[in-house]
């Protein structure tokens, strides 16, 4: 019989998975954290299924047959690079995907060598909220949170180079054999506002934690950063049912799911994709409305595209690195 899924339900995995090296989309990010919820050590089997209408009750999102093809099929390439004692391992974490047509179910074979970093640990394992995961939307938030949790009974992570943090985020190839290292959010005020700003203001509106950092100059480039956790009270999250999500959205006043669907048409984001995206989504209507709020106060300057920059904040599209002065 499966675990009952109530809001404040843990999952768990090694450190070494926490601090491992591989980058995931939101969607990718769900799927993982919600494969974590399924496991169970009296499970002789690698294979587990994972029911996608109940993952919709859980986030508040819609997923469609080509995106989550997509998304499993980009999950089944990913390499996790970690270190284990002296050795790096690269692993890889499914066998096989199978999508049981007609059910809404996904069915995950897992590899034997990624069974020590979800099993039977009793030590030197992170653990954290499933709902309060799932309810963030960017991509590095859901990395930092668990990066934050496995430090939270310290009150502070490690410090951590800031170089060695972007490449845990995936934002640096540095392999040993190439000459060039490729490097994403090169600037450092792109990292900051795009990853490390957007990524405490989530995990401190929809997680447990309250965080914030501290960042450590060496002459006048910031090299080191150490985050900083706090306990928070975290309100229930109000379960939503995806029923007749094209015309309203549980969980949500219907005056706020037509006012975002206004400020979509007026910031002109008519992309069906990034639409269904925003629309299948609590916290997305939320932000829209946020950002549109912040917009017309002032809070927000968008000299040019607000409505890309909406996008940005949702983490649908990267941001553009900032011109070199």
């Amino acid at each position: 019989m499966d675990q009952e899924l109530t809001p404040d339900l843990e999952v768990r995995h090694s450190n070494a998975l926490t601090n491992a090296r591989f980058e995931f989309s939101e969607l990718q990010m769900d799927l993982f954290f919600f494969m974590l919820s399924k496991l169970r050590k009296s499970q002789s089997s690698l294979v587990y299924q994972l029911n996608i209408k109940e993952l919709s009750l859980l986030t508040g999102k819609k997923y469609d047959f080509p995106y989550l093809w997509q998304a499993t099929d980009g999950m089944m390439s990913r390499v996790f690079s970690i270190t284990t004692g002296k050795y790096p391992e690269q692993l890889s974490m499914f066998q096989r995907v199978k999508y049981l047509t007609g059910t809404g179910i996904i069915e995950f074979e897992l590899t034997k060598h990624i069974l020590p970093h979800l099993y039977h640990l009793k030590d030197n394992f992170t653990s954290f909220g499933l709902s309060a995961a799932l309810r963030l939307t960017s991509k590095y938030a859901k990395r930092i949170y668990p990066i934050c949790s496995q430090w939270k009974d310290l009150g502070k992570t490690k410090r951590y180079h800031i170089r060695e943090l972007k490449t845990m985020l995936d934002l640096i190839d540095d392999k040993p054999w190439e000459i060039d290292i490729k490097e994403k959010l090169k600037s450092f005020k792109d990292f900051r506002v795009n990853v490390l700003d957007r990524s405490v203001k989530q995990i401190n509106e929809h997680t447990e934690l309250h965080i914030s950092y501290k960042l450590e100059k060496v002459g006048r480039t910031y090299e080191y950063i150490t985050f900083i956790i706090k306990p928070q009270a975290l309100a229930t999250p109000i379960p939503i049912d995806l029923a007749g999500t094209a015309q309203s959205l549980s969980g949500v006043q219907q005056s706020h799911f037509d006012n975002a669907a206004r400020v979509l048409d007026e910031l002109r984001i008519t992309d069906a994709k990034h639409r269904q995206t925003i629309m299948s989504s609590a916290a997305h209507v939320a932000e829209v409305n946020r950002y549109n709020h912040d917009l017309k106060t002032g809070k927000v300057k968008a000299s040019r595209n607000a409505g890309g920059l909406l996008l940005v904040r949702l983490g649908l599209v990267a941001a553009k690195p900032s011109k070199a002065t």
